[in-house]
């Protein structure tokens, strides 16, 4: 049902159906704050590994938090 609406609705991405739909919400909980082990009892995942996999890193915050990593010099 997911995939025939993503198509339906011209949307093109690496993941198709509801698991597009997973990543996006394990995504969005984690840019909001949502502890890991949170989403994943949300998502009814068993282990946290599996709602890693599905939470992606927000690279454009990280950019924005990201310290500058010092020179090493030998």
């Amino acid at each position: 049902m997911a995939k025939q609406a993503l198509k339906r609705a011209n949307i093109d991405a690496p993941a198709k159906g509801a698991h597009l739909l997973r990543h996006t919400a394990a995504t969005e909980m984690l840019r909001n704050g949502v502890p890991l082990d949170q989403a994943g009892l949300v998502l009814r995942h068993r282990s946290i590994d599996m709602t890693a996999y599905y939470a992606k890193a927000d690279v454009a915050l990280l950019q924005q938090i990201a310290q500058p990593w010092p020179e090493v010099k030998g």
